[in-house]
């Protein structure tokens, strides 16, 4: 009987799946901000572009690109020279910020 128990516990370690390393630090790499400026805002077409410093969600070194925003809204405010900290994500064949803060500040 005791070594019923043992074994019972043994198999059940390898049954039960436990908490992934990888998957805890997910959320807070989702939710990272990377630094830019403000280049160019259209308005129309629901763009900016923006000089940034490397984006390590999309493993992307610093350069300067295109954006869709993913809320219009977004842009409200914005204008060359902008200073602002943000979240992108690859959609649709191209690239969309999903969160935007302006200024340097968290």
């Amino acid at each position: 009987m005791k070594h019923a128990w043992i074994l019972a516990a043994a198999l059940s370690a390898f049954l039960v799946p436990a908490a992934h390393p990888a998957r805890a630090e997910q959320p807070a790499a989702a939710a990272v901000l990377t630094t830019g400026e403000v280049k160019k805002v259209d308005r129309e077409a629901h763009k900016l572009t923006i000089k940034h410093g490397p984006i390590t969600n999309l493993r992307m070194p610093p350069m300067t690109m295109v954006f869709r925003v993913k809320d219009p809204a977004m842009l409200d405010g914005l204008s060359p020279g902008s200073q602002i900290r943000f979240h992108a994500e690859e959609a649709d064949g191209g690239y969309l910020v999903t969160r935007l803060l302006k200024g340097k500040g968290k």
